[in-house]
């Protein structure tokens, strides 16, 4: 919702103030499809050059993150800090024998059945049972462990960043594709230097709409988006960390509820469940 807004004001500001000091549309109308051709498709195509398959198909994935906002609200997060309440508290009251049919076989296990959204989400769930199954052949380091969490958190991080990486460099582009379709502007006029000079004005005014459109684009449109969608990506991201914390802390020998109350403090405060809601969510998991 609020991305629709801000591309509302951003073109009901730059379009209504031209209007208001008495600009005409006449021009950029007339001009704009040929020049946004050119400049845009020519960003496109140096987005095509510079990715894989992989890339572009990630690219267009992030639009719907920029429109749809962070994956995880505050439920999700309750729900995170009460499934791995459930496996540690089973970690430590029965064993590791009891543990392993529930993460070598998580889409069978009851405890990670109850959450479906988590189960949807595949790093999620390998992540969990990737660490406990490290758990289970003795690395009980808290160190090493927290070392391998930290290295797989940033290896998916990365690779979550590469579509903002990819709109940023467009939009980075753009103004000089801008200058790249106003130049050619200037080369078609001056091939009609003979031309009486409201016919020049006309050519050079549209020759000038390729410059706004590169400059328009790249900081009105494309790069905000490249912002809104690093932000999302950011924001995801703490959800992963938390699954660091609450293992890391029950290697460190705490109980299920102190390991996940050390996890609840590294939930964001907008979305951060009340000591007495977690209480109320883990007594839930375990009814």
């Amino acid at each position: 919702m609020f991305p629709l807004i801000g591309l509302a004001v951003v073109f009901g500001m730059v379009f209504g103030g031209f209007a208001l000091a008495g600009g005409h549309f006449e021009v950029i109308i007339e001009a704009a499809p040929m020049e946004f051709m050119m400049i845009f498709g020519a960003a496109i195509g140096a987005m095509i050059i510079a990715n894989d398959m992989n890339g572009l198909k990630g690219v267009g994935g992030g639009l719907g993150q920029i429109m749809s906002g962070p994956k995880w609200n505050k439920k999700d997060y309750g729900d995170l800090l009460a499934l791995l309440f459930q496996l540690t508290k089973l970690m430590k009251t029965k064993g590791i024998v009891a543990l392993e049919q529930h993460i070598e076989n998580p889409n069978d296990s009851p405890i990670f059945q109850k959450y479906p959204k988590l189960c949807k989400d595949h790093f999620v769930v390998d992540f969990i049972c990737d660490t406990l199954r490290m758990m289970t052949m003795n690395l009980d380091d808290p160190h090493q462990v927290e070392d391998a969490m930290e290295k797989q958190i940033e290896k998916h991080h990365h690779e979550a960043m590469h579509p903002a990486h990819a709109l940023q460099t467009m939009a980075d582009g753009l103004p000089a594709l801008g200058i790249v379709a106003a130049v050619l502007g200037i080369v078609k006029t001056m091939g009609a230097i003979n031309e009486p000079p409201e016919i020049l004005g006309l050519m050079i005014g549209k020759a000038l709409v390729g410059t706004f459109l590169g400059v328009f684009l790249a900081y009105g449109i494309v790069g905000p988006m490249a912002s809104r969608l690093n932000a999302v990506i950011e924001h995801d991201a703490q959800f992963y960390k938390i699954i660091r914390d609450v293992l890391v802390a029950h290697l460190h020998g705490n109980a299920a509820q102190v390991s996940v109350e050390i996890g609840r403090g590294s939930v964001p405060s907008s979305l951060q469940p009340s000591f007495a809601q977690l209480e109320e969510a883990l007594a839930a998991a375990e009814a």
